[in-house]
């Protein structure tokens, strides 16, 4: 790695919001320099509470970077972000030829790829890595980051993902990252429609939910969103359920990764039909209480959706 490379150069971190945050922080933790912005101010005084260097605008912080890691909330702000908007030059104008342009975001397929066109078509380089593990796993550096890469780019990038993160897969060149990421959070889902679904049916026939977790978690019907956020209080003490459903991982959030999903459905011509009515009905969540609950809050909705006898 050259010594200008990600391994040693400065680091800007655009967006430091609940994600964003800690793990600008564990970067500086591990001794790199990062130079952060955030429009909210009250997000860039959270980051500089955990020693992240602020700077006044994005192209101040990434003035001299070796990467601008951008994790940002939709593929607009990506792309805004880089090519500037109302007549001001973006970051990939004012970066030096090869800089390495690292989104961190979760954005649409497409958006990804013309992200990374933008970046390559104007003399620098382009990964995506977009990450599952939420707060909790942002905050102890155990994310995971579904990377879509050049080999030498990700060769590259690997050991400063790893500061962040404790598994890093490259799942293919430009997008697939992004692609990785759609495809795990609609199977996510709407595994926990159906978790959520058979523990509500359990409880209308008698069954505990001690009962049917001790089951479903040994047997066919084990997966994360069992065994892991458990939708009810009690089986898995650290699930949301166990604290009123606090996030965790928003409804917002997974109805938006779910329509980013349905997005790449239709854009490939994929013959789905669990993808598009999980996304409707976390949509509808996402539009009341979801708003504020952890996604595995539908139960709530699931529940009070079921008659009385």
């Amino acid at each position: 790695m050259s010594e200008n490379g990600a391994a040693s150069g400065r680091i800007a971190f655009l967006g430091l919001g609940h994600m964003g945050a800690p793990m600008a922080a564990n970067l500086v933790n591990a001794g790199k320099k990062v130079v952060g912005f955030d429009p909210f101010p009250a997000a860039a005084e959270a980051a500089r509470t955990l020693g992240v260097e602020v700077a006044e605008s994005a192209a101040e912080a990434a003035e001299g970077a070796a990467v601008v890691l951008t994790m940002l909330q939709t593929g607009q702000q990506v792309l805004d972000a880089y090519r500037g908007r109302d007549g001001k030059p973006g970051l990939l104008a004012g970066a030096a030829p090869g800089t390495l342009f690292l989104d961190c975001s979760t954005i649409n397929v497409v958006e990804a790829r013309e992200a990374a066109e933008a970046a390559v078509g104007a003399g620098h380089r382009f990964v995506d890595a977009p990450v599952s593990g939420g707060v909790v796993g942002a905050e102890a550096a155990t994310l995971t980051f579904m990377v879509g890469a050049e080999d030498a780019d990700f060769a590259e990038v690997e050991p400063l993902l790893a500061l962040m993160g404790k598994r890093i897969v490259h799942c293919g060149g430009h997008g697939l990252g992004q692609v990785a990421k759609v495809c795990n959070n609609m199977i996510l889902g709407v595994s926990m429609i159906a978790v959520s679904e058979a523990f509500v049916l359990g409880e209308k026939l008698g069954l505990s939910h001690e009962a049917l977790f001790d089951v479903a978690a040994h047997a066919s019907g084990q997966c994360w969103a069992l065994t892991t956020n458990c939708p009810v209080p009690g089986p898995v003490p650290t699930s949301p359920a166990n604290r009123d459903y606090q996030p965790g991982f928003a409804g917002t959030l997974m109805a938006k990764d779910l329509r980013l999903a349905l997005q790449a459905i239709e854009h490939a011509g994929v013959a789905a039909q669990m993808g598009p009515l999980a996304s409707k009905i976390y949509d509808e969540f996402a539009a009341g209480d979801g708003a504020r609950r952890d996604f595995s809050g539908i139960i709530t909705d699931i529940r009070d959706r079921s008659s009385s006898t």
